[in-house]
């Protein structure tokens, strides 16, 4: 058996060591390899684990011998799942391993911009001591409104925490969940965007990205938030228009942006959509790291793993997502 495994900058020692502990012969790839070396890497691979590389139709229909697909993380917005559909090749993802990582990861980003610890940390640094001037003011969460953009599991957690542990009022734009089972989550639902963005100090993303979200936060809906606002991303970089936020950043429309994804990664200090933010004291820009925990690492690391050996023992792969593109699926797949 032969597994190819990209994006190897992502490292994932428990995952290579237990295929080769099965006997596979495992090929790490870099990522950006141009699709055309991807397509000679995979074309006797029975299995194909990606985590951010585009997985086209060229490259599935070019591996003869896949058995199956396996994303070690939870996005599927890169791989043509339709292709692999006609050709009978499942897709599977991880999609729990990490919720309350992310979410944390989240919480993290709002409130060390609140608390302006990335322009008074960097002042330390550079004077030794700052005073406790008008400029350094920071933010309480306790008592301000949270706006989730999307309510599922990471969403939710992040609910929690700032709900029933920092007692912020927390507002919820979902409409694939009902008002019910935002209540229980301590969420307010909200069913007009614009309305929720205006009322809020805080605004957390946390939507799948499909067509219908793509760009879901634009030019219209930033000039709804508060100029003192912060807005949060920890999901995908295309949910919003990035042309847009860096516009409202640098014009100071915007309090602040903790950015942990972005539509073209990885980032670039010059020449990169967004390199117009880097350095600013409001902006956080994190490299796509929030999910990445030892303890998170671990249940990747584990699920993974499962589902690849599912796949190479030719036994149906467990589907555990509720993607309705994963749960299309007819062949080789059981949904757990």
């Amino acid at each position: 058996m032969k597994a190819v495994r990209t994006d190897r900058e992502l490292e994932c020692p428990g995952i290579d060591a237990g295929l080769r502990a099965r006997g596979v012969e495992l090929v790490t790839l870099p990522d950006g390899i141009p699709e055309a070396d991807l397509i000679v890497a995979v074309a006797d691979a029975d299995l194909l684990l990606m985590c951010y590389t585009p997985i086209t139709a060229r490259v599935i229909e070019a591996a003869r011998k896949l058995k199956g697909i396996v994303k070690y993380g939870v996005g599927i917005d890169a791989i043509d799942i339709q292709a692999a559909m006609r050709l009978g090749i499942p897709v599977v993802n991880v999609p729990d391993y990490a919720e309350a990582t992310v979410a944390e990861g989240a919480f993290a980003l709002m409130i060390a911009l609140a608390k302006r610890l990335p322009a008074i940390t960097a002042a330390v640094l550079r004077d030794g001591w700052v005073w406790p001037e008008q400029r350094w003011l920071g933010r309480d969460i306790s008592g301000a409104t949270l706006g989730l953009v999307g309510c599922g599991r990471i969403g939710r957690s992040m609910a929690r925490m700032a709900g029933q542990g920092f007692r912020a009022r927390v507002l919820g734009f979902d409409p694939n969940v009902d008002t019910a089972a935002m209540r229980q989550a301590g969420i307010e639902k909200q069913d007009n965007l614009h309305d929720m963005l205006r009322a809020c100090d805080f605004v957390s993303i946390h939507c799948v990205l499909n067509d219908a979200t793509r760009g879901l936060i634009g030019r219209a809906e930033l000039a709804c938030m508060r100029p003192s606002a912060i807005l949060i991303n920890v999901s995908r970089g295309a949910l919003i228009d990035e042309a847009a936020l860096v516009e409202a950043v640098v014009e100071k429309r915007i309090g602040g942006v903790g950015l942990d994804v972005y539509s073209q990664e990885p980032l670039l200090t010059s020449g990169h959509a967004m390199s117009a933010l880097f350095g600013r004291d409001n902006v956080i820009l994190f490299p796509h790291l929030t999910f990445f925990t030892v303890e998170a690492l671990r249940r990747l690391e584990d699920e993974t793993l499962t589902r690849c050996f599912e796949i190479l023992d030719g036994r149906p792969v467990t589907i555990r997502s509720v993607d309705p593109r994963l749960r299309a699926q007819r062949a080789g797949v059981v949904f757990g």
